[in-house]
């Protein structure tokens, strides 16, 4: 009875309920959307590579290798001889190997030059392999593949010719227009940093890159010499990804790479090296969290001074109910189950506009972060956060309801 009382009350003040409501509710959306991206983000960052057990580079940081070579944030630290790589490509332990020769783009995606071994063993969320939507893989020099939302964003087609640009600047200074690419496949969407680059063979890198000097072009002015194909060779590449062929080999290649005397090299696990972005992130994400639990508790101090406001108005309202019966503890419960279902109402009404939210723009969400978005039940750190939210509802709900029960008191003594 006092639940429907209650409801009832809150509906006679429907203004003052909804906006108290909407606020909490705004308030819980943006709590739980934070939790939402936060479980995605690592989810898209786990699922962007899989089955690939070392990332091998030159000397430097882990994670600096792995955000180049995989997620292309940032660039390498220097580029590692194609001797190496043949050395341990053809080493006994080793599985397969992808190498990657990273530096140039297309309107600001990265291009990255490879063979035919990235579209054989590259691998994404648990096991995917790389397929194509439109055409195959290049096999002329000449010739590019583009990721999903490259091909969709810059409108690109089968047959389109390209030009491609040195550095990886959205306005580059220095065009590769002595060479034009044209676009032979499209690549599957895959929602990981796949999709966001093009591929050229890696002859087709030296190619644009032939007559240059210590990675400058020729100066102006100066000549560029011929393109003679016959000529061409790869010297060095950024990096390459590997695959062992056994679990346990795993760790004696990490060694056998790190100790490697012809040159210095960085082998990343990337499961282990992820952690280390994690670490990074929690710091974002406490801070994130933080600053949507302020959200709440604002929501739930506007809750608290509309029902304290009302107090005055409500006296009428509080005699009536004294005058058929009902007990002062039970204004007091009143009071207190009135916050309690604002509280509840607004999470509610905020997770349902969180799944709306998500479920609307869902690929709009995918696409611009190129992360998965996951439309699963809450998690326990979200229904954590709905149960602290209600539970300080009910506690901040005591001051008006101790106020209500004290002028309920006063007003039957007054009465008598």
């Amino acid at each position: 009875m006092l639940l429907r009382l209650a409801w009832k009350s809150l509906r006679a003040r429907a203004v003052t309920t909804g906006l108290t409501v909407f606020s909490i509710a705004l308030s819980m959306l943006l709590l739980a959307g934070v939790d939402t991206l936060r479980s995605s983000a690592r989810a898209g960052f786990a699922g962007t590579i899989s089955h690939t057990d070392l990332v091998v580079g030159a000397r430097g940081g882990d994670l600096p290798l792995l955000l180049s070579t995989v997620f292309h944030i940032g660039d390498p630290a220097n580029s590692i001889s194609w001797e190496t790589y043949q050395h341990f490509a053809h080493h006994p332990a080793v599985g397969w190997t992808i190498p990657i020769s990273l530096g140039d783009s297309f309107h600001g995606y990265r291009v990255v030059a490879t063979d035919n071994d990235f579209y054989h063993h590259y691998q994404y969320r648990g096991g995917h392999a790389l397929a194509f939507a439109l055409g195959a893989a290049p096999q002329d020099m000449l010739q590019v593949a583009v990721g999903a939302d490259v091909a969709r964003n810059q409108h690109l087609r089968l047959g389109d010719e390209l030009t491609l640009a040195h550095g990886i600047a959205a306005h580059s200074i220095i065009q590769h227009d002595n060479l034009r690419f044209t676009v032979c496949g499209v690549l599957q969407r895959t929602f990981t940093p796949v999709d966001n680059a093009l591929y050229i063979t890696l002859l087709g890198d030296e190619a644009m890159h032939f007559g240059w000097t210590d990675g400058t072009p020729p100066a102006i002015g100066e000549a560029m010499p011929k393109l003679d194909p016959a000529k061409l060779k790869v010297d060095e590449i950024s990096a390459f990804l590997l695959g062992a062929k056994s679990r346990v080999s795993t760790l004696y290649l990490q060694r056998e790479i790190a100790t490697y005397k012809p040159e210095p090299l960085t082998a990343a696990i990337p499961a282990y090296t992820l952690q280390q972005l994690w670490v990074l992130l929690d710091y974002a994400d406490a801070a994130l969290s933080f600053v949507a639990a302020a959200v709440v508790v604002v929501g739930l101090l506007v809750m608290v001074a509309a029902l304290y406001t009302a107090l005055n108005e409500r006296r009428r309202e509080v005699s009536i109910l004294r005058a058929v019966g009902v007990h002062t503890r039970q204004i007091f419960l009143l009071f207190t189950a009135e916050a309690v279902l604002i509280a509840a109402t607004g999470c509610a009404l905020g997770l349902a506009g969180l799944y709306v939210v998500l479920f609307a723009f869902r690929t709009a969400i995918e696409s611009a972060a190129g992360v998965p978005l996951v439309l699963a039940a809450p998690s326990h750190r979200v229904l954590a956060y709905v149960a602290i939210t209600i539970t300080s509802a009910g506690l901040l709900g005591l001051l008006p309801a101790w106020r209500a029960y004290r002028n309920a008191l006063l007003d039957g003594l007054h009465a008598g």
